[in-house]
């Protein structure tokens, strides 16, 4: 039997903490400083999410699944975010336009045939101004719109994930109901949450040839790579999906040259980098640059 893992127990306890702190003390003594404590506190929830369908901090997955249980950012089901988050990790298919979960890109026929409007839209969510204003409102239709049809199609499993989020959202709208916290204001901040984890998928994947090559590592041990738990360490995850979060940058810097050689360098020294390069400035083509493969 595996031990608990306690810095990610530790993480955990401190996040529900804020969660609680933001959407009662900090909202009544000032609304804005509770909404950008509840907007960390739900991204952080977020990453422990990830770690807990990679089999952390527990041996156990029941336990895992409980750990993190309340729906504190609403929208998505745990069970579809494990479902579409394990099929993402089949490098052989990273960012494909169809078996992709998780990829922007789009085949080149889809994207000739969409109109201009909706081309600018998607334009524009290629920089890193445009995933945090319209990134969240981008993903979550494709989602939710995927998975309605799917229900409607008769896919019980998607069906029952949806049933099993209402019982994790009703306990997180009873305390916002009942907390000094507004709903518009908590609506706000799970949207602002989804703009901040924006900021770590914006480009965790590229174009590549190879499969290996398609995955970056950012260099970062600041505020952001904790509360992405990380996963800026990208490429090292996907090769260990199943190392916890405070074991990467370790890992990493005992074989950065290893690393770098399987993604063909595909690094950044920082997400202030990140901001520099691409905030106004798209990162790549909507359009797959190399669709279809052979």
């Amino acid at each position: 039997m595996r031990k608990p893992e306690w810095p990610t127990l530790a993480v955990l306890a401190l996040t529900y903490a804020i969660w609680a702190l933001a959407t009662t003390w900090a909202a009544e003594f000032w609304l804005p400083l509770g909404m950008v404590l509840a907007a960390l506190a739900i991204a952080q929830h977020s990453s422990l999410s990830h770690e807990a369908l990679h089999g952390h901090p527990f041996a156990s997955e029941r336990a895992n699944v409980a750990a993190v249980w309340p729906s504190l950012g609403l929208l998505v089901p745990y069970q579809r975010f494990r479902a579409t988050h394990l099929a993402h990790h089949n490098d052989a298919l990273l960012t494909d336009p169809y078996d992709d979960p998780e990829t922007n890109y789009l085949d080149p026929v889809v994207w000739a045939r969409l109109p201009r409007a909706i081309q600018l839209a998607l334009m524009f969510n290629n920089t890193l101004l445009g995933r945090l204003i319209i990134g969240p409102i981008v993903g979550m239709t494709v989602f939710l719109r995927g998975d309605w049809r799917a229900i409607r199609a008769g896919d019980a499993g998607i069906r029952r994930a949806w049933l099993a989020h209402l019982a994790a959202l009703t306990p997180v709208l009873i305390w916002v109901w009942a907390a000094p916290m507004p709903i518009w204001a908590y609506l706000v901040a799970a949207y602002g949450s989804m703009s901040l984890l924006k900021i770590r998928t914006f480009l965790e994947h590229r174009a590549h040839e190879r499969a290996s090559g398609r995955t970056v590592v950012v260099e970062d041990r600041g505020p952001l790579a904790l509360l992405f738990l990380n996963n800026n360490y990208h490429v090292v995850h996907h090769m260990h999906p199943q190392t916890a979060w405070y074991r990467l940058p370790h890992l990493y810097a005992q074989n950065r040259a290893h690393y770098l050689a399987r993604n063909d360098s595909y690094v950044y020294r920082s997400y202030a980098q990140i901001f520099r390069h691409h905030f106004l400035r798209t990162k790549d083509d909507v359009p797959h640059p190399l669709w279809p493969r052979p």
